[in-house]
């Protein structure tokens, strides 16, 4: 009985390590898995839109089919007006908030919604010192690499007036675009990469393949509303397609380091890209969307849609 005892407590002992080793291998795979798979879909998603620009561009377009890019345009407009509300800002709210919680400190002051202030006001003085440039240059020869020469909008002669301010789709505030979304997107890639429970890393991982798709589809199709060279469309695509599995390589590289300055620090930048990306929202985003000069419910509908479509992919992930 003493040799069986001993044998029994000799498995209790070395079972755990037995079975924690292949666990974390799986759990490697099936990040390095979601690392490739998470661009590839991103570019592909991305992409879709392009060929929908180009047929626009090559044809005179009736009144159904510019309709419908109208609408699918609404349908990205509630991509980021919920991207904005429900993801961007509750995740930096909770990354500073646990930061100041970390180093102990206790403030007063609202710098969780100042530095959101500070991200807003860094684009709008960046697009208006742009602008400023522009008028003094006395002509656009500056963004004649990233602009087109033709609305994509606008087809044929006598068609429909769909409203398309080309200062509201200026390039400053389409890059301010890119770069919020692309830092959010490092972000969540390091957070994926930190987790180490198979189920977790599976469940968020099949979230943000949908999340990401979305908000790719969405973003080419506002770039392609203000007018980018299809080269700078691409190249910003690409940038934004590799910054998720970028930091899920580096979440994986830190997994264990919870250096509460380093997290401040991130917390902040990530402050700055909501700001921004508020910024982008609520007045360019929307203002575009519902610009209409007549009520048109259904444009509303299906902004409600793309709004649902994010709040239902992040309720998959909680």
């Amino acid at each position: 009985m003493a040799g069986v005892t001993e044998e029994k407590d000799m498995e209790a002992v070395w079972s755990p390590g037995l079975d924690s080793a292949p666990l974390s291998v799986v759990t490697m795979e099936l990040k390095l898995g979601s690392l490739v798979t998470l661009l590839l879909l991103t570019i592909i998603s991305g992409l879709a839109p392009l060929s929908l620009f180009r047929r626009q561009g090559s044809t005179v377009t009736s009144g159904p089919q510019r309709r419908s890019l109208s609408l699918i345009s609404c349908f990205s407009g509630g991509v980021f007006l919920s991207t904005c509300l429900l993801d961007l800002m509750p995740s930096y709210l909770s990354s500073i908030a646990g930061a100041l919680k970390g180093l102990n400190i206790t403030l007063q002051f609202p710098l969780q919604e100042f530095i959101l202030a500070m991200g807003f006001f860094l684009v709008l003085v960046m697009e208006q010192v742009a602008m400023g440039y522009k008028d003094q240059a006395g002509g656009s020869e500056e963004t004649g690499a990233l602009l087109g020469s033709a609305s994509l909008l606008h087809s044929g002669v006598g068609a429909p007036h769909v409203h398309v301010d080309v200062n509201a789709h200026s390039a400053v505030r389409m890059m301010a675009l890119v770069l919020a979304l692309a830092l959010h997107s490092a972000l969540e890639g390091v957070a994926l990469g930190y987790q180490g429970a198979r189920g977790r890393v599976m469940k968020t991982c099949l979230a943000l393949l949908v999340h990401k798709s979305l908000i790719a589809f969405s973003l080419t199709l506002k770039l392609g509303q203000g007018r980018l060279h299809v080269r700078a469309m691409l190249a910003c695509l690409l940038f934004y397609s590799l910054m998720c599995p970028l930091g899920m390589g580096l979440g994986m590289a830190w997994a264990g380091s919870t250096d509460p300055v380093q997290q401040l620090t991130r917390s902040v930048l990530e402050g700055l890209a909501t700001g921004a990306f508020m910024y982008i929202t609520f007045l360019e985003i929307l203002p575009h969307e519902l610009s209409a000069g007549y009520p048109q419910i259904d444009r509303v509908i299906v902004l409600l849609c793309g709004f649902s479509a994010i709040a239902a992919v992040l309720f998959i992930k909680i």
